[in-house]
């Protein structure tokens, strides 16, 4: 999907919230646009596919708070197409049922305005198969209408034939009604449904925010009233809410369903952690405190490179030691076959893992996933007058350069990558603190914690950290964050992302 001189809009459908349910073109368009333009209703998690370059532009509905007026985005569509600019117009569930996609394309046509449809999964039919309901069966339907329920039902040019709709489809499913449930309801059992049709209403399907509440049509709107229900939800009416006892799969095997945790690794590498805690359920809600980048000088690092034959050993605290280690490998015109001569040792199973990708096994693996089992593991190792390179973090840990000097060798340490603040802006994290919107956070690192306390004022941080539950990958980390008055609620037994991952899990369940 090239950039194109003219400018087109992308009209996308976004899905109906859990992110693994966008579309491939859906992902690529986002990947490659100049402006992603994105609704309150586009799960957010999306946004991690576009470039850091990509402008971003919110334009979303919330409880009667538009940030910007229907008409405002044709015309900021429109804006941007003319300026020969690439547009991904980000919907949330897909662009043409109920999303008013029709409405922008038809204006982006009127201004010669080139676009393209992608649909996306309706939660139309999203939520209610998260909640094991199946909108068609043979034993009980043969007939499906999609409906506003955002229609009043009692103004006289209604375009709903509700006589038709109540004598004549098997299911039905309203979007935006739950406010008009209860005339919802009355305007069916007047136009002949029975008043013990089953009705289930989905809230924010495919989340880990998801709720089902079941009754039928004479009792469900007392239902909501009485356990305080809230929009958004879908509303399913129909013989076919009967199989959600047999079917529903979703509420029942998530263990960490409806916990919002926070993960501020950096972007680059936090997939891992949010595809294990949201197949547990969890919602993940991306605050990364960090940013990996290249050192400023990478003359050390390239001398070292040039250098090779006169080390003996090659140690590599974290991935992105060995990630940067083979860049600039790379760049400097070798490969793997220039650490013939190396004997190698990581820090835990992940740097392992990369290593191995460039066809370098490890030589020495230690315990434990700290720095101190490094040095533990060379006790044994004569090492005396051995040089030994280290490649990265500019602000890593001195204890293992200094304690193998201890034993007699001869350390190199050189910078092969940096972390810097990711955001210097706490208004929205701040915002879900207060608010109670936030359920745990994790800290994959010590630059994770300070940099997510420097987001904070004093006053600011006073404020959040009674309501502040944290997880830590491991003891080290955990003592930074104690340094700056975090005390974790979790620390990993392995520290590991799998490890933090089962400690989360074992929490929830312990309190369950």
């Amino acid at each position: 999907m090239e950039k194109n001189k003219k400018g087109i809009v992308y009209l996308v459908g976004a899905g109906p919230g859990d992110p693994e349910l966008l579309t491939l073109k859906g992902k690529r368009c986002i990947e490659t646009c100049d402006v992603v333009v994105y609704d309150y209703l586009a799960s957010n998690t999306l946004l991690r596919y576009a470039d850091e370059t990509t402008e971003k532009i919110y334009v979303g509905k919330k409880g009667g708070d538009h940030t910007l007026s229907q008409e405002g985005i044709n015309s900021l569509l429109a804006d941007l197409g003319s300026q020969g600019k690439t547009v991904c117009r980000l919907k949330g569930g897909d662009p043409f049922i109920f999303g008013r996609g029709g409405e922008e394309a038809e204006v982006l046509k009127e201004h010669g305005i080139e676009f393209e449809i992608v649909p996306g999964v309706t939660s139309a039919i999203s939520a209610p198969a998260y909640a094991g309901i199946p909108l068609t069966h043979r034993n009980a339907n043969s007939t499906l209408a999609i409906v506003t329920g955002h229609e009043d039902p009692e103004k006289t040019d209604s375009s709903i034939n509700w006589k038709s709709l109540a004598q004549g489809m098997g299911t039905i499913v309203f979007l935006m009604g739950v406010k008009n449930l209860p005339d919802i309801s009355k305007k069916l059992i007047e136009n002949g449904k029975d008043k013990n049709t089953p009705v289930a209403l989905v809230r924010w399907g495919t989340t880990s925010s998801q709720q089902t509440l079941e009754g039928n049509l004479e009792n469900i709107s007392e239902k909501v009233k009485s356990t305080n229900f809230k929009a958004p939800a879908i509303i399913v009416v129909g013989e076919v809410v009967n199989y959600r006892e047999k079917l529903k799969w979703f509420e029942a095997k998530r263990p960490l369903l409806g916990k919002r945790i926070m993960i501020t690794r950096a972007r680059a590498q936090a997939s891992s952690l949010i595809e294990k805690l949201s197949s547990l359920g969890a919602e993940c809600i991306e605050y990364p405190t960090i940013k990996i980048k290249e050192a400023d000088d990478k003359t050390s690092l390239y001398n070292a490179v040039e250098n090779l034959k006169n080390y003996s050993w090659l140690i590599f605290t974290s991935v992105n030691g060995v990630k940067h280690f083979f860049k600039a490998l790379h760049e400097k015109g070798y490969d793997s076959r220039s650490l013939g001569n190396l004997k190698t040792s990581v820090i835990g199973p992940a740097t392992r893992d990369e290593l191995a990708k460039y066809g370098i096994k490890t030589d020495v693996f230690p315990e434990s996933y700290r720095a101190e089992s490094v040095v533990k593991a060379f006790e044994n190792i004569d090492v005396k007058d051995k040089k030994i390179l280290i490649p990265r973090a500019m602000e890593a840990r001195a204890i293992l350069p200094e304690e193998l000097r201890k034993m007699g060798a001869l350390v190199d340490e050189v910078t092969a990558y940096k972390t810097v603040p990711a955001s210097d802006s706490n208004s929205e994290i701040y915002t879900d603190f207060t608010n109670n919107r936030i359920d745990l956070v994790t800290f994959t690192s010590s630059s994770t914690v300070k940099n997510f306390r420097a987001l904070f004022s004093n006053e600011q941080f006073a404020d959040i950290l009674p309501k502040l539950k944290s997880a830590s990958i491991g003891p080290i980390t955990g003592e930074t964050a104690e340094e700056t008055g975090i005390t974790p609620d979790i620390t990993a037994e392995e520290y590991t992302i799998d490890g933090l991952v089962e400690s989360i899990l074992k929490l929830y369940e312990d309190e369950a």
